[in-house]
């Protein structure tokens, strides 16, 4: 913890939570058991909207329907297959590099059951493959498996920021990481990230947040009365 800052208390984390769901509901989406999808589904992700996305998934897995296909295939296949996502060149290079540093059998099931945290645990498995960090480990993790982490991403560091529960200026990995999942209780990962990211997305905005809308008003630090 640095000097001057002090993580908001239980209560308020509660308060918060409580709030949001009013605002967003309850998310629900059950862990998919799909954790080789889910990395790479992240590294698409990355620089682009989840509608791009997901057009570049389907493309891939069209043209190249088995992971094998995907890891040892022509990287310009891979490349022109996902083009609709942005940075096709980086991310098929990253894609292909994360196949070939898996096992042979690509398998990853093993995670369901292992520990997440430690040094041989699965969190730590995931962040030594190449180019990959704590949001796209904890994406693995959480949305897979539905196992203990949480991904941090810009609108959920900005919101969790404005909010009062994350330091301000802290680096996203992995103070951020580890400061959310501090104050994240057990079985409410998905709850927060989720209703967090849509705050974000929908009000919270970077850089013209719409606070005279916003339904959190009266309880953010930087204009609210509470």
């Amino acid at each position: 913890m640095r000097a001057g800052w002090v993580p908001p208390p239980a209560r308020r984390v509660r308060a918060l939570r409580a709030r949001l769901r009013e605002l967003y509901g309850l998310p629900s989406l059950p862990p998919h058991g799909d954790p080789l999808a889910e990395l790479v589904l992240t590294v698409l992700s990355q620089s682009t909207n989840d509608r791009n996305r997901d057009v570049a998934y389907l493309r891939l897995r069209e043209r190249l329907p088995t992971w094998e296909q995907v890891r040892d295939a022509d990287v310009a296949v891979v490349r022109d297959a996902i083009q609709p996502g942005g940075l096709h060149v980086q991310k098929s290079r990253r894609i292909q590099d994360v196949l070939r540093a898996l096992p042979e059998d690509l398998g990853l099931s093993w995670m369901r059951e292992a520990p997440v945290g430690g040094r041989d645990g699965s969190r730590a498995f995931l962040c030594a493959l190449p180019g990959v960090g704590r949001k796209t480990a904890a994406c693995v993790l959480l949305f897979s498996y539905g196992l203990r982490d949480i991904p941090v991403d810009t609108h959920v560091a900005r919101v969790g920021t404005r909010l009062g529960l994350l330091r301000p200026h802290a680096a996203l990995d992995p103070e951020l990481h580890d400061a959310m999942l501090a104050l994240t209780p057990p079985r409410a990962e998905l709850e927060l990230h989720v209703n967090l990211l849509r705050h974000g997305r929908r009000t919270c905005h970077a850089q013209r947040p719409a606070c005279a809308a916003c339904g959190l008003r009266r309880m953010c630090p930087k204009v609210g009365v509470a």
